[in-house]
């Protein structure tokens, strides 16, 4: 049986491994900004173990989409772009329209119901932007919340304040907790611990209708940042997605 490339494709980077059968294969990740359809095939179709299939999820817009699908054209590998439905993976989402949930977040949740299958998990994705999820333990999704990521929060600050920007350029670094001893150190210690803040917030107000406190699963590209900073019960899964995406694929397969 050929392998099955996974593939999450986010605003930023790209994160990709081999699924052989059940066994998922290490994980790689680049930054993916100013990639050709000629990248993608260097970088993901041109191995030893050429993939038949690859599972995708995407995030990052049309033009990449695009990009990516020629790639894998290219390569002869059929490529299947992940749509959300109402129900697959374990989990069923709780958006009127399931579509407008993020892929990507569909794909993390389903991966986080797979390893913790019965436990009421908090799925927070840390990238460009935040986002936490609230699944219970039979796999219905409650509901989330999108807030930008510490980085983008500092970007925001940085290029939209002119004098906190000129402040900014330079100064101490160090600090107790959450004060900074600069302007630069204090906008990247208030977007962290806003962050965190945010996440032991949604564990405390989903504590109440579930009748227990979820476990907070982190992932992406940011989460480091903010996971010494969270209280409640937290683990960090950096591959989640491409979990996610792997039991959508057996699942898949088996149709």
């Amino acid at each position: 049986m050929r392998t099955t490339l996974l593939v999450d494709i986010g605003n930023s980077r790209i994160k990709w491994a081999l699924l052989d059968g059940t066994s998922l294969g290490k994980g790689r990740a680049a930054v993916h900004s100013g990639w050709r359809s000629g990248d993608y095939v260097r970088r993901l179709f041109t191995s030893a173990r050429a993939p038949g299939r690859a599972v995708v999820a995407s995030v990052a817009g049309p033009r990449v989409r695009r990009a990516f699908a020629m790639a894998a054209r290219r390569a002869g590998v059929a490529a299947h772009f992940v749509a959300v439905p109402r129900r697959a993976g374990g989990v069923t989402v709780g958006y009127a329209e399931p579509w407008r949930l993020g892929v990507d977040r569909f794909a993390a949740v389903v991966g986080a119901h797979e390893i913790l299958g019965g436990v009421p998990v908090c799925v927070v994705g840390v990238g460009t932007a935040m986002t936490i999820d609230l699944v219970d333990g039979d796999g219905r999704h409650r509901g989330g919340v999108i807030v930008p990521a510490p980085d983008l929060m500092m970007e925001t600050l940085l290029t939209q304040t002119y004098g906190i920007r000129r402040r900014a350029q330079g100064g101490a670094a160090g600090g107790t907790g959450i004060f900074g001893r600069s302007t630069r150190d204090a906008i990247e210690r208030g977007a962290r611990y806003a962050a965190a803040a945010l996440v032991d917030r949604a564990v405390e107000e989903a504590s109440g209708p579930l009748g227990r406190e979820p476990l907070v699963v982190l992932t992406g590209g940011d989460a480091g940042a903010v996971r010494p900073l969270v209280r409640s019960r937290c683990i960090a899964v950096p591959d989640l997605v491409l979990r996610g995406l792997a039991v959508l694929a057996r699942e898949r397969h088996a149709r």
